[in-house]
């Protein structure tokens, strides 16, 4: 793995905008929707003003809570903050080519995914000293860590697990949560007895989404990387796809399946299963016509190989890290405060329902109180990591190189071990540029 810092160039080659494409990326970045061109390069570090970048301030659901935040700390304060914001899909490649040209200071809120990326080039400070100070958990406190570094402060803390629809389950006769691949697979089988298009693991199967498969080769024992080694072809990975594949052959998963596939599925009662990030309740039950059907969603720790095995679930959430220079100790305690403060992270849960990252946090009334958020947190986050690729710059070609390997053996145009082969081998190099 490098850790060598990564320059505008390489951010720019790294999403894909070439040598033409720099002109344009500074003509994106000046329709940034708020911000400006501040200069980072050192700054007042004591300054009382400051920046703070997020996508989610673009987004109207999410938008007026953090205002809410920002508001009360300026407020506190005396300080002003300048919100910058793009839409998510661009948010990254935007922050790093406004971070390599020295133009984004303060604050700024990163998908726990892009940490390592961001990281590597330099331009953030080490929180390590504050960050004891927030009584966050270890697996939040370990989501904002890059090469031992604590870059980032959690925000929110989730994970990727599995849901199921206890109405159908009820419906099947079955009593218990499988804990192992073959009482899942059998429990899977029982789902399908009940006909009428019922899908009873709306996994994904189409390439934007088959990353979800990773866990599933984790469960079989395949680390994915070992050191700078990539591990993606040996027996464990191979076993995987083998069994992903039967159920794809058995119709216990369905062709063609996305994250908005599923959700769909499962908001109309057809599946009984699916993936989702802790947020799947909400978003899924919103669009559901069945009302109570948010009553019937249940988190299911993903089953084991063996049992006493750790079930494997991926992280999902934010962080908030601090850019070096301008402003960067009040941006510094502004971060503190907005994912640690209690009374501020659990009106922070009520409005969007995102679980806090410390004790004390979930702890409050507000929180304890979600039996989901509760049991989500206990029975599948615990145990979630994140993904060993997210400190490759090339972690989205990494993906996408596996999930293609993975339909073609789903679709039967590669044998599992030829697919998962090919898959370790077009990794490896990509872990080499």
């Amino acid at each position: 793995m490098t850790t060598s810092g990564i320059s505008r160039r390489n951010a720019l080659r790294m999403f894909g905008i070439g040598a033409l494409g720099v002109a344009g990326a500074g003509a994106l970045g000046a329709c940034a929707p708020s911000g400006g061109s501040t200069t980072s390069g050192g700054g007042d570090t004591k300054s009382k003003n400051f920046d703070f970048s997020s996508w989610s301030l673009n987004e109207a659901t999410a938008k007026p809570a953090i205002e809410k935040i920002i508001a009360a700390w300026e407020k506190a304060e005396k300080s002003k903050i300048r919100t910058v914001s793009y839409p998510y899909n661009e948010y990254l490649s935007q922050l790093t080519l406004k971070l390599g040209g020295g133009e984004t200071t303060g604050a700024v809120h990163l998908d726990m995914a892009w940490l390592g990326t961001v990281a590597q080039m330099g331009k953030l400070a080490d929180l390590g000293s504050v960050a004891g100070k927030g009584g966050y958990t270890d697996v939040a406190l370990n989501s904002g860590k890059f090469d031992g570094t604590q870059y980032g402060l959690p925000w929110n803390t989730g994970s990727i697990g599995l849901i199921a629809n206890a109405k159908l389950l009820k419906k099947a006769g079955i009593k218990e949560h499988p804990t192992t691949i073959e009482e899942f697979e059998a429990t899977l089988r029982e789902l399908k007895g009940l006909g009428g298009g019922i899908v009873p693991y709306a996994a994904a199967t189409k390439v934007a989404q088959l990353k979800d498969i990773f866990p599933w080769m984790q469960t079989f024992g395949c680390t994915l990387v070992d050191g700078d080694k990539v591990t993606i072809g040996d027996d464990a990975s191979i076993d995987a796809l083998t069994w992903y594949k039967k159920l794809h052959d058995a119709k216990l998963i369905a062709a063609d399946v996305d994250r908005f596939d599923a959700r769909a599925l499962f908001g109309q009662g057809k599946a009984a299963f699916y993936d989702d990030a802790i947020i799947g309740k909400g978003v899924t039950s919103a669009q559901s016509k069945d009302k109570t059907l948010a009553e019937a969603m249940q988190p299911v720790p993903r089953p084991v190989l063996r049992a006493g095995d750790s079930p494997r679930a991926l992280l999902w959430g934010g962080v908030i890290a601090v850019v070096k220079g301008k402003g960067q100790d009040a941006a510094t305690e502004f971060a503190l405060h907005t994912t640690s403060d209690r009374a501020t992270t659990s009106q922070y849960f009520a409005d969007l329902a995102l679980p806090p990252s410390t004790t004390a946090g979930l702890a409050d009334p507000k929180v304890a109180q979600d039996t989901f958020t509760t049991e989500w947190t206990e029975k599948i986050t615990k145990t979630a990591t994140g993904s060993p690729f997210w400190r490759f710059a090339q972690n989205a070609q990494i993906e996408e190189a596996v999930a293609k390997q993975v339909q073609a053996a789903l679709v039967g145009k590669a044998s599992p071990k030829d697919a998962m082969k090919q898959a370790g081998k077009e990794v490896a190099d990509l872990v080499k540029r």
